[in-house]
């Protein structure tokens, strides 16, 4: 019997009510019927071992039976009360026993937002305006946010270019930007602006590692200068280690935003800092010119918080960041010995817990650098892993605690065969 909507179906109704077909994600020619475990199904009945997980919050894979089970357990008791619940409570409670700066923490529904109202924070605490961010840094789609996330034009530093229309110039007027890892160009911005409210970056950059001592120079830099170092753990938290990059680099930050993880799947996000910092969201404590409004309907969901306490639960259990390390390393490993047995330039870049390949022999240390050589080997990289049945994102790669010996052995077959196309085009 003919299957009544195809993948193809499908993509071709999107693209009457969807602007460019899809949801601006992924790849909308790719629709997802349903993910178990380590796996995803197409709508075409295709299964792939899935290195996507959501974009990183299913660190347990797909439907993990404990998380459905908490899950089915709120929903009968409501689904969204806009108003406080206990499981968003104790989510609350969690986090801020496992994150080292949050002493508070307040939640929204998406990590965006979680990196605007920080940015907005920090600027209602410090009283200053301008905020120091590194070019190629990803903090969610706000104006401030998108601002040299990926430009296509190299103009010098600080300059700010916009990655989107509908950006006002004022928003580039109060931005700064820096290249990643390099605390001296850091140190003379800070130098010559006195009027920098924070500085926010990504811990692991995408998946650009910070240098040794550079977050340790930033946080020594931005005491100095009375600037709020910003930690975007959004894709961090709870993945490098259970209290994120803050843990396992042991730089403190005053604020950190969350999320992914924390949700177990569902929308949820949060931001948190020292009890003084948040205050500004109390205006009975800091009175109506220095309150910071934020609400939101969905903020605190007690299915999405029920769903995060139970993932943050199992991932508390012994041996689950060895077993994760464990097995990115072999991914590392795998895709290692296969490029250079072809003699294929290539370079690992990232952390066990997040990472992918560059084509190339060249150092990667900031956004100038972080390319292929022939940006053709990785499109042909990423098209075989795919027909070999392997789900991944275009430029990253995210293990999860679901993968099974058998998706490593697919995994490692894949990675042969890429190869061997990258080895028989050069």
């Amino acid at each position: 019997m003919q299957k009544l909507h195809t993948q193809s179906d499908w993509t071709e109704r999107a693209k009457q009510v969807l602007p460019a077909a899809g949801f601006g994600n992924f790849d909308p020619g790719i629709v997802i019927a349903r993910g178990e475990g380590s796996h995803v199904w197409d709508e075409d009945g295709r299964e792939y071992v899935d290195y996507l997980i959501g974009s990183g919050p299913m660190l347990l894979g797909h439907g993990h039976p404990e998380v459905i089970e908490a899950v089915l357990e709120q929903l009968p008791l409501g689904m969204t009360f806009f108003a406080n619940n206990a499981r968003g409570i104790e989510l609350a409670e969690a986090i801020c026993d496992a994150v080292p700066c949050c002493k508070q923490v307040r939640f929204v529904t998406s990590g965006g937002e979680a990196d605007m109202y920080a940015l907005r924070l920090a600027r209602a605490y410090t009283g200053k305006n301008k905020v120091l961010k590194f070019e190629g840094g990803y903090h969610g789609m706000s104006a401030e946010a998108q601002m040299s996330l990926a430009p296509t034009t190299l103009v010098n530093f600080p300059q700010a270019v916009p990655d989107s229309a509908g950006i006002p110039q004022g928003v580039a007027d109060q931005m700064l930007i820096a290249p990643f890892n390099d605390l001296d160009a850091v140190a003379s911005l800070m130098d010559e602006h006195d009027d920098i409210a924070a500085l926010i970056v990504e811990p692991l950059q995408r998946i650009i590692p910070a240098a040794p001592g550079f977050l340790q120079g930033l946080r020594e830099l931005c005491t100095r200068h009375q600037v709020l170092l910003i930690f975007d753990e959004i894709v961090t938290g709870f993945r490098l280690d259970y209290g994120g990059a803050q843990e396992r680099y042991g730089v403190i930050p005053d604020i950190c935003t969350l999320g992914k993880i924390i949700g177990g799947g569902f929308p949820l996000a949060a931001l948190g800092a020292s009890a003084e910092i948040m205050s500004h969201f109390d205006k009975d404590v800091v009175g109506l010119d220095k309150w910071l409004m934020q609400l939101g309907t969905l903020s605190g969901n007690p299915v999405a918080a029920a769903a995060g306490l139970k993932t943050m639960e199992i991932l508390r259990r012994p041996g689950q960041y060895d077993r994760l390390r464990s097995l990115g390393q072999r991914l590392m490993d795998m895709q290692i010995q296969a490029l250079s047995t072809r003699g294929i330039p290539h370079r690992i870049c990232g952390d066990p817990t997040l990472f992918d390949v560059y084509f190339t022999n060249a150092q990667v240390t900031d956004y100038r650098n972080a390319r292929h050589d022939d940006p053709a080997d990785n499109a042909r990289w990423n098209e075989v892993l795919r027909q070999e049945r392997v789900f991944k994102s275009p430029g990253k790669l995210y293990p999860s605690l679901a993968l099974t010996e058998d998706d490593l052995a697919l995994t490692q077959r894949a990675v042969a065969k890429a190869a061997d196309a990258l080895a028989d085009a050069a």
